[in-house]
């Protein structure tokens, strides 16, 4: 097991951040003393592989992962969320909240991240297996959803402007549509995709839906993708000022490159 240590006596200064999904997990190990990512992570998982087995690999694969830190947090990275105002939020009916958008079960287990600062929170299933694997590993963690880190952290970079503005955070096989204005947020999906196609019409359609002029409204994308790719190509076709999230505009980047930071976003900023 994995010591997680709060007596500042013994404290080694190091935090890891896991991000985990049914597809592969990331995690990066930060220095809490310089407040920079020494090492980060990005692991694929086997089609149709035992989660489970998919883990313990990973833990036989990066030892780093067994060493001690003063702190573990864990990211759970899944479409089974959904955002709810504080006005309609009660926790005794906290599964009512996701049955009309995801797919849910009788026996799944529901929490939910509180949003303060933006009168909010985020309802999720998270991966009660993978929880229960990381307890086998760390004595102690905390564990919050990926798209709470994101949207709370977009919605702070946003704080000061008085003009909507979209980002799309792009993965694998799904993306997120996230429109703010100011620190309030307007708009969040969660999309899979198969195709370039796919992609460009829910952008289209979600801006249909929110009278949105792709020739006005400022879009900025991050997570895997680059410029030379056929997704960011065809936003970039339809949507006129659409550019890749650039780093400059946070306080901190952790030392690291604007791809690292576009790539491993919630992961940095947990």
């Amino acid at each position: 097991m994995v010591v997680t240590n709060n007596d500042i006596t013994q404290k080694n200064y190091k935090k890891l951040s896991i991000q985990v999904s049914l597809s592969g997990l990331s995690f990066c190990v930060f220095d809490l003393i310089t407040n920079t990512v020494q090492n980060v992570q990005k692991v694929s998982f086997l089609k149709n592989s035992i989660i489970e087995e998919s883990l313990w690999k990973v833990f036989i694969d990066y030892p780093i992962l067994t060493q001690p830190f003063d702190e573990v947090i864990v990211l759970h990275d899944n479409n089974l969320n959904s955002f709810v105002p504080n006005s309609l939020f009660d926790e005794k009916f906290i599964g009512s909240y996701l049955q009309y958008n995801v797919k849910v079960f009788e026996t799944d287990f529901f929490t939910f991240d509180s949003l303060q600062t933006h009168d909010m929170f985020n309802v999720y299933v998270p991966y009660v297996n993978i929880n229960n694997f990381l307890l086998d590993h760390y004595n102690t963690f905390n564990y919050k959803h990926k798209n709470s880190i994101l949207v709370e952290r977009l919605l702070k970079i946003n704080s000061n402007s008085q003009e909507k503005e979209v980002y799309i955070h792009f993965q694998s096989n799904c993306f997120e549509i996230i429109v703010v204005k100011g620190n309030k947020l307007i708009f969040f999906n969660s999309f899979e995709y198969n195709t370039p196609e796919d992609f460009i019409y829910y952008i289209l359609f979600t801006f249909e839906q929110l009278q949105l002029n792709p020739e006005i409204i400022s879009v900025k994308i991050l997570g895997s993708i680059i410029k030379d790719s056929d997704f960011f190509e065809i936003a970039y076709k339809y949507i006129r000022n659409c550019d890749l999230f650039n780093s400059l505009i946070l306080p901190n980047t952790f030392g690291r490159t604007d791809e690292e930071i576009r790539n491993h976003f919630t992961l940095f900023h947990s």
